[in-house]
């Protein structure tokens, strides 16, 4: 079988205090999941040193195998598919194909897109391994300059705020489905990401993801008024 790097992060595992990954004799790992490995210096070992365990509910109890409708919500814990901090990741891995579309729609979006591609799965690392989220520039703009930017284009760019239509032209219409996809997972991060109360647990994951949305209008922007979409 043949493993992608979202397979991957779900079932690390823990051995001795240090993150390993356990890979079958006929399993491979897809690239993207082989450079995650190697990139966060997780060890991979043979499936066949893997200790028998039970897995653990987030409810409480055990289960000896893990059902299908469940998965891994860490390392540790098993919660069903539906679970909120599960349909997050779920947004989070919609967000990522668009963000790579919108590479491939125009080469002159391949290196700000792909900032913001590396802060998506920053995001996703982060809020599977309860990691605080890096503050700093996004596309060489701070959080002050770039809601200045996002909230007066004309100032800055000579471009009003638009409605993007279908004669702005590809490059256009694909950073606004990625914006749209940024919005959708901040929203499914506000659900999933709180206590019984309803205050965010995470407000560095949910102003990170504002920040995506934002710099990915600020992108439509500049592109209009470049007039080069």
């Amino acid at each position: 079988m043949l493993y992608n790097e979202q397979a991957v992060r779900a079932n690390i595992r823990n051995r001795e205090g240090k993150r390993v990954y356990y890979l079958g004799k006929r399993d491979q790992l897809t690239s993207g999941a082989r450079d995650f490995l190697t990139r966060e210096r997780i060890e991979i070992l043979p499936a066949d040193q893997a200790r028998p365990e039970r897995y653990r509910l987030l409810g409480g109890g055990y289960v000896e195998e893990k059902p299908e409708h469940m998965t891994h919500l860490n390392g540790e814990f098993l919660v069903p598919k539906d679970h909120p901090r599960i349909l997050f990741r779920g947004k989070m891995d919609t967000l990522e194909s668009e963000l790579i579309l919108c590479q491939l729609a125009d080469k002159s979006l391949e290196a700000p897109v792909g900032e913001i591609l590396e802060l998506a799965r920053q995001i996703i690392r982060r809020e599977v391994l309860d990691e605080p989220m890096e503050t700093g520039k996004l596309c060489g703009l701070t959080e002050e300059e770039q809601r200045k930017r996002s909230h007066f284009p004309q100032d800055y760019y000579g471009q009003p705020h638009f409605m993007p239509q279908a004669s702005d032209g590809l490059a256009i219409a694909r950073l606004n489905r990625a914006r749209c996809a940024a919005r959708e997972a901040e929203l499914a991060a506000v659900t999933a990401l709180r206590d019984r109360e309803g205050n965010p647990t995470r407000p560095d994951i949910l102003r990170a993801l504002n920040r995506m949305s934002s710099m990915l209008y600020i992108l439509m922007v500049q592109k209009k008024a470049a007039g080069t979409a």
